[in-house]
């Protein structure tokens, strides 16, 4: 006799209670924070909640939150495999599976006409941790090319961490990025390109050119965005989705976890971010469009 284990029973009414909660402790804007929270625990007593489904009460709670000011990064996930109870592990868990499926995020490397390399990183921007080895291998394998495409059409976000170990190898010398300030209005955190990474650099010499997609979210934006900035790459493709706010993540039910934006971040450069309107391309074109462009642009910059 084979048994089976039944799903855990969802009380939508007391899950949305909680996640109103984190919302009003946790969430980046103090005033965006309360008018959330008031509009969730009155959608709740209206029973706009009701539901067994927690694939359903996700999208639900996910349109309600970002109904107040878009922000992509607030939302409510559903898992179809259950998830630690640890806070940020059920992101963490997701993609791990991607990271084992995709040669550790370097999916492609390849030398194109010209001399020119294309590396893509996705479908995330794994953990530090976890992507240093295989991105290390990847941009010393492209560091002789004459010019390099980073491709992140596909990448739907990740680490800052990593942003900043890419950078290194496309940059000379500790250059600041990024700045993360919290809720209370304080810097939380700077990022900056480490001292040393493993293996050789491509330098700041030579062409770089950041491939991007409507798709192309969150930390994947920051390093198109960050080198945009700082002069190093041309972006080329399309506008991205716009999700500048680094998140924390809480499971409120095994299939469920909450995505809550904990910081902002600000360019040194910019004195802003591309929060709302996503990383604008230098180059703008279809994506699928977007590697024949920055290579027509690469051959003729070095020719």
């Amino acid at each position: 006799m084979t048994s089976t284990t039944s799903p855990p029973a969802l009380d939508a009414a007391v899950v949305v209670e909680s996640i109103a909660d984190l919302v009003g402790e946790h969430y980046v804007f103090p005033d965006t924070a309360r008018e959330l929270t008031a509009l969730l625990r009155r959608r709740n007593a209206e029973g706009a909640y009701r539901t067994e489904s927690a694939e359903e009460l996700a999208d639900a709670v996910t349109t309600d939150l970002r109904s107040v000011n878009g922000d992509l990064h607030l939302a409510l996930q559903y898992h179809a495999v259950p998830v630690p109870p640890d806070r940020g592990a059920a992101v963490l868990a997701a993609m791990r599976r991607d990271f084992d499926s995709s040669l550790g995020g370097v999916p492609r490397v390849e030398l194109l006409d010209g001399g020119v390399a294309v590396l893509e990183i996705g479908p995330k921007v794994f953990p530090l941790d976890w992507a240093a080895q295989p991105l290390a291998a990847a941009l010393s394998l492209a560091a002789p090319a004459r010019a390099l495409i980073l491709d992140l059409r596909r990448n739907t976000g990740g680490d800052p961490d990593t942003v900043a170990f890419v950078c290194g190898y496309l940059l000379d010398g500790r250059t600041h990025l990024n700045t993360l300030v919290s809720r209370q209005g304080e810097v939380a955190e700077q990022s900056w390109t480490p001292p040393y990474v493993p293996g050789a650099r491509f330098g700041a010499d030579k062409p770089v050119y950041v491939l991007t997609s409507g798709n192309t979210f969150s930390a994947a934006e920051e390093l198109a965005y960050d080198l945009q900035q700082l002069g190093r790459a041309e972006v080329v493709g399309e506008a991205t989705r716009g999700g500048a706010h680094p998140r924390d993540g809480w499971t409120v039910h095994p299939h469920l976890e909450l995505s809550v934006p904990v910081a902002r971040a600000v360019n040194p450069v910019s004195g802003t971010n591309w929060e709302g309107t996503g990383v604008r391309p230098d180059v703008p074109c279809d994506a699928d469009a977007a590697l024949d462009r920055a290579l027509a642009l690469a051959v003729t910059r070095l020719v």
